[in-house]
């Protein structure tokens, strides 16, 4: 693993609670984050891995590499680390599971492409989203064709995160307690706030994107072809520094570049819509904003609620809840137990399990390296479009043509 801090540790748990899992080395340049990574192994009566970066060598991951007979690593790392890290990966043979965002510039997303072509080392977008019970669910009932053609699908990252771009510094307090960030934050704080300082766009679409694109076939028979964004303006982030640190504290004179609420529609090969929503800078409940509507009804995640007609009552909605229990899907029958406990209800859990498993049997990732690119890319797209007064774009084929002839593979293995 490289990368040992809070959503790090989240997944070293589910590698731990494996026993077809040989954890041989931690890479943190945070002393505090490796230590505390190292009790989790001890914990679990595992041996002792390597441990790099102490010195604080921020290339000290690159030792982790070179070491003989990986069979993979986990990056957890901030953003920006991302692609360096799983191309060199690659280059060393040593497949990737990498933490969402694949790259940050679309250059960065090409490179990380034609690596894995190139050496053909597997790689897989840890998307946790997509293994969600409910979203499976929902990817059971369109497969069975209860929603008709699809015609729509709306989803998003719409979660209120401003204690999480904010705190006092405090290594126990990680969120909120404070106005801080960067060198003077800690976790998230310390990098991941700067991007809503120098950016504006949908910094996070993976959530969203990963399961509406398995519902349309993205690349199995499909494909994104245009792009646009729009952003409102910021006042989120501003509003909370001054509201918690004071009208006098510096953080307050920051000038966050990020627009509260980001838009991002994307048009599809096969005639569909989506919409992505950006949506962290404000105060609001968490939801992710799913919409799957087609010729014969919808799924709504955020009142759990579901139309088909001639089922439902016109004009009403019906619970979701019995729905999801008849299309509930096999992987959640079958682990169920097993990802009892996991992080983020359970989604943890699936999708650790699916990169080992792919790779013990040598098959194709779940999410692949077309999957990671795709839905990684969309935010210097939206970057871009919205820079060009939100100009509609043409979205790059990362496939070059494949998608026409690929078959849909994801949740159609029982084992994984």
């Amino acid at each position: 693993m490289i990368g040992t801090g809070m959503r790090g540790q989240v997944l070293l748990r589910e590698l731990l609670r494996r026993e077809d899992v040989d954890l041989v080395a931690l890479c943190d340049i945070e002393p505090i984050m490796l230590k505390r990574a190292l009790a989790m192994v001890e914990g679990a009566g595992k041996p002792a891995p390597r441990t790099y970066g102490e010195s604080g060598d921020t290339q000290a991951w690159r030792w982790l590499l070179e070491l003989p007979g990986l069979d993979g690593v986990i990056i957890a790392t901030p953003w920006e680390w991302h692609a360096e890290m799983a191309i060199a990966a690659m280059q060393a043979k040593v497949a990737v599971g990498c933490e969402v965002v694949a790259g940050v510039t679309l250059q960065d997303h090409w490179d990380v492409l034609n690596t894995q072509l190139k050496t053909g080392t597997p790689y897989m977008l840890l998307e946790n989203v997509c293994y969600r019970r409910d979203v499976m669910a929902a990817l059971q009932m369109v497969r069975a064709g209860l929603f008709g053609e699809l015609v729509h699908l709306q989803g998003g990252y719409q979660h209120d995160l401003r204690a999480v771009k904010f705190n006092s510094g405090d290594p126990a307090k990680p969120y909120g307690g404070g106005v801080e960030f960067g060198a003077k934050g800690w976790s998230e704080a310390r990098w991941r706030t700067e991007h809503s300082v120098q950016r504006n766009g949908e910094l996070y679409p993976s959530h969203g994107i990963g399961p509406l694109a398995m519902y349309a076939n993205i690349h199995r028979g499909n494909r994104f072809t245009r792009i646009n964004a729009f952003a409102s303006k910021a006042r989120g982030l501003q509003d909370y520094v001054q509201a918690q640190g004071g009208a006098r504290h510096p953080n307050a004179a920051v000038r966050f570049k990020l627009g509260d609420i980001v838009t991002t529609t994307l048009a599809c090969e096969n005639g569909e819509t989506m919409v992505l929503q950006h949506d962290t800078s404000l105060p609001r409940p968490y939801s992710l904003g799913f919409r799957v509507q087609g010729t014969k009804g919808l799924w709504m995640d955020l009142n759990q609620s579901i139309h088909i007609e001639g089922r439902s009552k016109p004009h009403e909605w019906e619970a979701f809840k019995s729905y999801q229990d008849r299309y509930d899907h096999p992987l959640w029958k079958k682990y169920e137990g097993a990802a009892a406990g996991a992080g983020h209800g359970g989604m943890d859990f699936f999708v650790i399990h699916a990169f080992v498993e792919a790779l013990k049997a040598d098959a194709p990732m779940p999410i692949d390296i077309y999957d990671a690119v795709a839905w990684s890319a969309i935010t210097p797209l939206s970057e871009q479009s919205i820079a060009q007064n939100f100009q509609t774009l043409d979205f790059p084929d990362f496939s070059g043509g494949l998608w026409k002839t690929r078959k849909p593979i994801f949740g159609f293995d029982e084992r994984y």
